[in-house]
């Protein structure tokens, strides 16, 4: 793809997997964020157009080694992140949530905005949770019945499966609200000078959470679905095509 100032952030991660890690390196939001234009990017983050696009296009005449999930089935997709971000984040919540309890017992006296820390991360730790497992039970199902060509119990087609799409979204933005929310209070997953083992831990751990969230969200956003609900349309208007 040819970029310029003008192309959508979300655009060109979409586009090029490969991309992702240069938005990564400037702390550019490409997930839920993402639908504006590289120019007002560089803009607010203070970067030269001209070499963050040069950054991109190096980046896009990388091979391309990642599966191409604007093509792939949306069964494949579903797949893909309930194995690389679902089960994964399962597990990993509970861990960094452990985590941040010590180091608030052990740090929190002198490090007041820990407790701030603990607050944000649990209530996140609440909302992703949940907020996997309505995908899991409802959506991700519907989504593959839907490709699989299965006929929807309403009436109205599948054209229902408009408004979980954008309760999703809306709580991928919350999400990212209290992300966001974690790395300044953490100075950017920065720990302090004397910071214990365990503190660094946490630290980089919330970071890693981060940048994998980032992808985690792009992936459903910007391809999965897009493409679920486009298909939907289609399938609705062919049925009342049919029955006309």
């Amino acid at each position: 793809m040819t970029i310029t100032t003008s192309t959508l952030v979300a655009d060109i991660a979409t586009s090029s997997p490969a991309t992702i890690k240069v938005f990564q390196r400037h702390r550019i939001d490409f997930c839920c964020g993402g639908r504006i234009p590289l120019g007002d990017v560089c803009e607010a983050h203070q970067i030269a157009a001209p070499a963050l696009i040069g950054e991109l296009e190096e980046a896009l005449n990388l091979k391309e080694t990642d599966v191409d999930w604007t093509t792939a089935s949306l069964a494949s997709l579903v797949s893909h992140i309930q194995a690389r971000f679902h089960r994964p984040l399962e597990e990993e919540i509970p861990r960094l949530r452990a985590m941040v309890d010590k180091v608030v017992s052990r740090h929190g006296a002198r490090l007041p905005r820990l407790a701030q820390l603990q607050a944000t991360f649990a209530e996140l730790q609440t909302e992703l949770l949940e907020h996997m497992k309505k995908e899991d039970v409802v959506l991700f199902p519907a989504i593959i019945a839907l490709e699989a060509g299965v006929t929807p119990a309403r009436s109205a087609g599948w054209t229902w499966i408009d408004q979980p799409i954008m309760a999703m979204e809306a709580e991928h933005a919350s999400a990212g609200a209290a992300l966001e929310r974690i790395a300044q209070l953490t100075d950017g997953h920065v720990p302090p000078a004397d910071a214990c083992p365990t503190f660094r831990g946490l630290y980089h751990g919330l970071a890693e959470l981060e940048r994998d969230m980032h992808v985690h969200v792009h992936l459903e956003n910007h391809i999965l679905f897009p493409r679920a609900a486009a298909l939907a349309r289609s399938m609705t208007r062919q049925a009342a095509h049919v029955k006309g």
